[in-house]
């Protein structure tokens, strides 16, 4: 082997060294990153974990809190008006707490939860003006309180029913014949509101139509005898019975009186009847509808 030879196998050697401590070399960093990318996989996971785990616990201390809250409001006999909408308000601000936390576990940074919320709210806000309208409803019904829980109310829209929860968006209404109406919180307080459970108590009139030629001292009489005689009609104010105006085919009466809320449309049913059946008793006839006819030859 001449010189030529000798260094042209050195060369390759060399090369053939070089080549091998190449691919060692990768083989070491591809290992590195598969272990670094392992090492990260276990880590998230771990982090996923826990933020799942303070997820449940979280969401079960929130609904036992809750529970907790609203006993002790009840031992204290916290108006119902402002029980319902802090319980609403305040079961959403808990679990937003508890979904915020669970962010932060899994390595969301607070500042960008901020950042984040801080854009949101602004597109939210735009988006749900009519949400935040109901919001700030709510705390204007609780403020002002034109109605309470237990009151029964005419809105603008003419629903009328018993308030029985006042939530943060919306009020439940509970109508006479046991239908359920969410109202907005926003066009409650905006709108006009008709409580019909404020006043003591209430007036209530009677409109009873009796014929022509009937004596209408003797219906009065009657009818103020039965008034006299129901316990739920209160003396004072006292109630009247008179003559409102002469109609096509009657004389209308008009009998007016006062009681409590609790006994406004018992005693109206109640008084009706007997009005319909003691009159014909005394000779007071109720009118049918009537038209003189003339024929002229």
């Amino acid at each position: 082997m001449d010189v030529s030879q000798a260094q042209a196998a050195a060369d390759a050697a060399k090369t053939a060294l070089v080549n091998a401590e190449k691919i060692q070399i990768e083989t070491g960093s591809l290992e590195a990153i598969l272990s670094s990318l392992g090492d990260m996989a276990i880590r998230f996971g771990l982090k996923l974990l826990a933020a799942l785990t303070i997820l449940t616990v979280g969401m079960w201390l929130v609904k036992r809190l809750m529970n907790a809250l609203r006993r002790g409001m009840e031992r204290r006999k916290v108006e119902m008006s402002v029980r319902s909408f802090s319980l609403s308000f305040l079961n959403i601000l808990f679990k937003v707490f508890v979904v915020i936390i669970c962010l932060t576990t899994v390595g969301v940074q607070m500042t960008s939860i901020v950042a984040v919320l801080g854009a949101a709210s602004l597109a939210v806000g735009m988006a749900l003006s009519g949400t935040l309208q109901n919001i700030a409803g709510g705390f204007v019904i609780l403020l002002f309180k034109p109605f309470k829980v237990g009151d029964t109310i005419t809105t603008a829209t003419g629903k009328t029913g018993v308030v029985k929860k006042i939530m943060i968006f919306t009020t439940e209404l509970h109508t006479f014949d046991n239908q359920v109406i969410y109202l907005p919180n926003g066009a409650l307080a905006n709108g006009e509101i008709t409580n019909l459970s404020q006043g003591a108590i209430r007036r209530s009139d009677l409109f009873i139509s009796i014929a022509y030629g009937d004596d209408t001292a003797i219906a009065r009489k009657v009818i103020m005898d039965i008034l006299k005689k129901d316990k739920r009609v209160l003396t004072d104010p006292a109630p009247i019975v008179f003559v409102d105006s002469l109609g096509d085919s009657a004389v209308e009466l008009i009998v007016r009186y006062w009681s409590t809320y609790e006994d406004v449309y018992g005693s109206t049913m109640d008084l009706r009847e007997k009005i319909y059946a003691t009159l014909p008793k005394k000779k007071i006839n109720f009118p049918f509808p009537q038209m003189d006819v003339r024929i002229v030859k």
